[in-house]
């Protein structure tokens, strides 16, 4: 499993004090792809990167493994990412996704500055749906001339590890599926599951007269669903353990606010 080997190198690096190294302060992206970027390279495995707009960011050679990169400022926005071009998902193409989310510190003193904590989960912990395809649609008319194209671009808002569980907080932590193991040298540290909803989205509607949009929903028909996971740590890190948050917890937090680290 390359998602293991990566995560166990990463963790390597942090124990290290490898740090990041943004190229400049206008560097608001990428400077965390650079570094897991550099840890991919020293495994010694060849990997594909992927283009401004691809998924996921990084695509393996001799495995389908694919990586999607996810760097968060903290203090800051970490409850929750935007996805532009993809819903999560543990599979894309033929290829097992894997979601790393690293934080880091919001206004360092400089140009290079630690991983504070990081999380590889398995895609399907953020969501289980292997079917949907995102695509962006238009449509020609609107306006006082109608000659007016309104773009349908679809931004989905995810919440991230830290925000679904406890116990991952400067820390490293490894979420798989709980039939995948990652083998030697590494210890469990939680089992989680979610269960998937009632009803599923299958469409909606917005009223540009109103500005009101309106989901259209069908039963799920795998409502109730137990999808179950562990969390794995490098021996030798904490054992602190990883627990699921409740559903009440979650729906106490009031949403992130769309700020300018949205993208950070």
């Amino acid at each position: 499993m390359t998602a293991a080997k990566a995560f166990k190198h990463c963790v390597e690096a942090t124990r290290k004090g490898t740090l990041i190294r943004r190229v400049s302060s206008t560097d608001k992206e990428y400077h965390f792809q650079d570094w897991f970027h550099a840890r991919l390279k020293e495994i010694g495995e060849s990997f594909e990167v992927g283009g401004r707009n691809s998924y996921p960011d990084f695509r393996m050679v001799a495995t389908t493994e694919g990586f999607e990169l996810k760097g968060l400022a903290y203090p800051g926005r970490d409850a929750s990412f935007d996805s532009n071009s993809q819903v999560p998902t543990g599979m894309h193409n033929g290829r097992t996704i894997y979601y790393v989310f690293g934080r880091y510190p919001k206004a360092p003193d400089g140009d290079t500055y630690p991983v504070l904590d990081l999380v590889v989960c398995q895609g399907d912990f953020l969501n289980v749906d292997h079917e949907y395809v995102h695509k962006n649609k238009s449509v020609m008319g609107f306006g006082s001339y109608g000659d007016i194209l309104i773009r349908d671009r679809k931004m989905y808002v995810v919440p991230t590890p830290f925000r679904l569980v406890d116990g991952v907080a400067h820390k490293q932590t490894l979420i798989l599926p709980a039939d995948a193991a990652p083998g030697s040298g590494f210890i469990r540290v939680g089992e989680l599951s979610r269960r998937e909803t009632a009803e599923l989205i299958v469409g909606y509607a917005f009223d540009l007269t109103t500005n009101e949009l309106a989901p259209k929903k069908i039963p799920n028909p795998g409502a109730g669903r137990e999808h179950r996971f562990s969390a794995w740590r490098v021996a030798g890190s904490p054992t602190d353990a990883v627990t699921m948050r409740s559903p009440e917890q979650l729906k106490a937090e009031a949403s992130d606010s769309d700020d300018d680290d949205a993208d950070a």
